[in-house]
C-alpha cells in the first residue's frame, strides 16, 4: 500500500466517519467539548493503531470460522488497558467519555479495519492504516467539537483550555476554555444530541459535495486527455 494513498483515504476519501458512515454513536454522543473529542479521539486512534498491528501478526493462524471472537478479544484486551490507563492517569477524561470507551470494543471502526484490511495485509501497511483511520475520525470530532462548542455556547476548548490561571491546558476537565461572546447568544440546540445530528449531517455533506466535484474535475480532465489524444493521432 501506498502511504500517500493511506493517508488521503483515512483524512478524506474513505474517512471512517464521513465516508464510510460507521462509528457514528459516540462520535455525536461526546462531541460537546474539545476536552472530550480530543480524549477520545486518541483513544480510538490507539486501539486502532494496536488491534491492527496484533490481527496482522497472528492473521495466518486464526481459524475463518471464529475470526470475528478473535477480533473481539484483541479489541476488548486494548480497550481494557485504555480504559484504566485513563482511570489511573486522566481519571477527569474517563468519567467524561463514561460508558463510550467499554463501547469501544464494538466500534464499527475497528472491527471493520480487522475484517476489511488487516486479515489481508502485513504489519506496516496496518500499522499506517491504524494511524491515518484513526486521524480521520479523531479531526471528525475535534471539528464537531470546535462547530458545536463554538456556536452552541460561544466557547473554544472546553475542558482543555483554562485561562482563569493563565493560558495553559489541563486535563483534569475543568478548563473553562476560551469565551468568545456570551454564552446566551449561542445556539444552545447545538449543545444538546440533536446538535450532534445537525453537525454531523452538514459535515457528511460538506464532504460528499467536495468528492463529487473532485471525481467531476477528474472526470473532464480525462475526457479532455482523450480529446487531445485523438486529435493528435488525426
Amino acid at each position: 500500500m501506498n502511504p500517500k494513498k493511506q493517508f488521503t483515504e483515512g483524512l478524506i476519501t474513505n474517512n471512517p466517519v464521513l465516508v464510510q458512515q460507521i462509528g457514528m454513536c459516540a462520535t455525536m454522543a461526546i462531541t460537546t467539548t474539545l476536552f472530550n473529542g480530543v480524549g477520545m479521539g486518541l483513544s480510538v486512534l490507539i486501539i486502532l493503531t494496536c488491534c491492527n498491528v496484533v490481527i496482522s501478526l497472528i492473521r495466518k493462524i486464526i481459524p475463518g470460522e471464529i475470526r470475528l471472537a478473535i477480533f473481539v478479544v484483541v479489541i476488548a484486551t486494548f480497550v481494557t488497558i485504555v480504559d484504566l490507563m485513563l482511570q489511573a492517569f486522566v481519571p477527569a477524561l474517563s468519567e467524561a467519555l463514561g460508558v463510550f470507551i467499554p463501547l469501544i470494543v464494538v466500534n464499527c471502526i475497528i472491527i471493520g479495519r480487522a475484517e476489511a484490511f488487516c486479515q489481508k495485509m502485513p504489519v506496516g501497511a496496518c500499522f499506517l492504516d491504524g494511524i491515518f483511520q484513526g486521524l480521520g475520525y479523531t479531526c471528525v470530532l475535534v471539528i464537531m467539537c470546535v462547530v458545536r462548542e463554538f456556536l452552541g455556547a460561544g466557547r473554544f476548548g472546553g475542558g482543555l483550555i483554562d485561562v482563569a490561571n493563565g493560558f495553559r491546558f489541563t486535563l483534569d476537565g475543568t478548563g473553562a476554555g476560551i469565551q468568545i461572546f456570551p454564552e446566551e447568544y449561542g445556539a444552545s440546540i447545538l449543545s444538546l444530541p440533536f446538535g450532534g445530528f445537525l453537525t454531523l449531517g452538514m459535515l457528511m455533506a460538506v464532504m460528499q459535495y467536495a468528492l463529487k466535484k473532485n471525481e467531476k474535475k477528474k472526470a473532464q480532465k480525462a475526457k479532455a486527455a482523450e480529446e487531445e489524444g485523438k486529435e493528435a493521432d488525426e
